[in-house]
């Protein structure tokens, strides 16, 4: 059978493009990092996220070297957490579920984009080397207040970056001359060893601590508080950790007026 010079140029050139048009769906499905839901996430049931270890508290997770993990609830019309930080030079995996309705985890300016179905886990792994500020928005329709659904994602520099917290306990009120304690519990969220300096400063009395929390884990500091050296009246004190500070204010009575000691006080995060 002969082929007309012309029809073998055209199926020359389908040939071409059929391959080329493959070749395009093949780079875009693996080499961006962009694919389907699938279930390596896992499975989880809408009704008992809070009871899935992973988004018992939703956040940033250290989980060795330069390796993080985030946990994410989506629901209308927020994230939880909202707002997420994590250091430049940095290996990122997205864990994101809902609890009502199919929404999207998209961090603009990266490959991270993929559909959030409730019962459905959703995992994401990414890179960051450099520090910037990525918005974070949901691509799917889902409800009356679907544009107001965003995020952020901050990447800072390494030396900026931790997973410290500090909560501090102290009474309300006590009595001149009566033994008190001010205790601060540092939290570790990081899985090496901080050593950093706990400060307290109440009047004109000031105490400082050298400690050492171990990776992922939390220490107590007590500070004695000289309640006779600082007399009747009310004073503000300020316990600082590792950049983070929590204050409050105690009050000091004249034991003679009858002061029953003082009450439990509060604490606060940080």
């Amino acid at each position: 059978m002969n082929i007309h010079t012309y029809e073998k140029v055209w199926l020359v050139a389908s040939m071409v493009l059929i391959v080329g048009f493959i070749a395009t769906i093949t780079y875009g499905a693996i080499g961006p990092g962009i694919a389907m839901i699938n279930d390596e996430g896992g499975d989880i049931s809408p009704d008992a996220v809070g009871d899935d270890e992973r988004f018992d508290e939703p956040g940033v997770e250290h989980v060795g070297g330069n390796e993080y993990e985030v946990a994410v609830i989506a629901q209308a019309w927020s994230y939880s957490p909202s707002e997420i930080e994590v250091p430049a030079n940095s290996e990122v995996t997205f864990y994101v579920t809902s609890l009502d309705v199919t929404h999207s985890f998209s961090v603009v300016g990266t490959n991270v984009n993929t559909m959030v179905v409730p019962g459905q886990v959703s995992e994401m792994t990414v890179r960051f080397d450099e520090p910037g500020e990525y918005g974070i928005l949901c691509n799917e329709y889902c409800g009356e207040f679907h544009h107001t659904m965003e995020g952020k994602l901050n990447v800072v520099p390494e030396d900026e970056f931790d997973l410290t917290e500090l909560s501090v306990e102290a009474p309300d009120e006590v009595a001149a001359g009566n033994e008190t304690t001010i205790n601060a519990t540092v939290t570790n969220g990081m899985q090496t060893d901080l050593e950093t300096t706990a400060t307290l400063e109440i009047g004109d009395q000031t105490d400082e601590r050298e400690i050492t929390v171990s990776g992922d884990g939390s220490e107590t500091v007590e500070f004695p508080v000289d309640t006779a050296d600082l007399g009747p009246g009310e004073y503000d004190w300020t316990v600082t950790v590792d950049g983070y500070e929590e204050t409050g204010t105690l009050s000091v009575t004249d034991a003679t007026a009858g002061g029953d000691g003082g009450s439990d006080g509060g604490d606060g995060d940080a």
